[in-house]
């Protein structure tokens, strides 16, 4: 087990869906297998696609997830699929250089330029330490004081502070609660505290967004904690949308279940009938999760 770097463009030539598997070919298979069972960092590059002149990407480190299986692609000889689960986006992207520092330091040469021929690696190993690192900086409320070893039987081996460091951060990224509050952030922040079905924009006498983050895709489903899963919705409309009253069709106009939906409501909803997205498309739902509520919880109350 190892931990790695997976790169992935905001238009991928691969069929990736980060938050639940990466595409790669056969040159990387043995850098893959190698953080088997472990942790990765989702870095995106420059070019957004896969054409030598696009550009926009944000060149950063976005977001960890747990790889639990490769499996060979059915559809396409010599490429294969990491599949992932525990897929959680930093509150903030890291750059991959500030100034002179690197949080790759394979990334460094010697005379303190990039090393492009490493950069240029899809999937590249990743040391504990500089993961660590990298999630520090990506979650602004991820505690980073070790724990400490405590006492120990006489005769029994201390736990290196390094293991006890890495297993400090896997416990608090692996924290519902922790994933909750990530996600919640995000969510609000990518609508402006608003809500996407009815444009309320609610802030309480303490300054606290009446505003809820709704999974698209539930998570006892597996649905991952990611923008592109996820919904800003006022209480009522939260309510309705997980019960399978309302749905987004991709093209972001909303479905109503007919009858099912209280006319105060209905005088509230958006006057255009369509979901309000956020500006950053990254940060926008994704067609593989409205699909999946559409069929599996707006559906199958029908």
């Amino acid at each position: 087990m190892a931990k790695a770097i997976f790169t992935t463009k905001v238009n991928p030539a691969y069929d990736d869906l980060p938050e639940q598997r990466y595409h790669f070919p056969r040159r990387y298979l043995n850098a893959a297998r190698r953080a088997l069972n472990d942790w990765i960092v989702y870095y995106e590059p420059r070019r957004s696609s896969a054409h030598l002149s696009s550009s926009g990407g944000r060149q950063a480190y976005f977001a960890t997830a747990y790889v639990e299986s490769i499996e060979p692609d059915p559809l396409r000889d010599d490429h294969y699929y990491a599949y992932v689960r525990d897929y959680l986006e930093f509150d903030t992207p890291v750059p991959f250089r500030e100034n002179r520092f690197y949080y790759e330091s394979g990334l460094q040469k010697e005379d303190g330029s990039t090393n492009k021929g490493r950069f240029g690696l899809s999937v590249r190993s990743l040391p504990n330490p500089e993961y660590r690192l990298i999630l520090s900086a990506g979650f602004t409320d991820m505690d980073r004081e070790l724990e400490t070893p405590g006492v120990y039987e006489e005769g029994s081996r201390i736990p290196d502070l390094v293991e006890i460091a890495d297993r400090s951060v896997i416990q608090q990224i692996s924290y519902r609660p922790f994933r909750d509050r990530v996600f919640s952030a995000a969510i609000r922040a990518a609508y402006d505290n608003t809500c996407a079905v009815t444009g309320l924009r609610i802030i309480n006498g303490g300054g606290r967004p009446e505003v809820q983050a709704a999974h698209i895709k539930p998570v006892k489903d597996s649905g991952p904690d990611s923008m592109r899963n996820g919904l800003a919705l006022c209480q009522t409309a939260h309510w309705m949308f997980d019960r399978g009253l309302i749905s987004v069709a991709d093209d972001y106009t909303l479905l109503l279940r007919d009858g099912a939906i209280p006319g105060d409501f209905l005088r509230i909803i958006n006057e255009d009938r369509r979901l309000t997205i956020p500006d950053v498309p990254s940060h926008r739902p994704h067609p593989n999760f409205l699909k999946y509520h559409r069929e599996q919880v707006f559906q199958i109350h029908a």
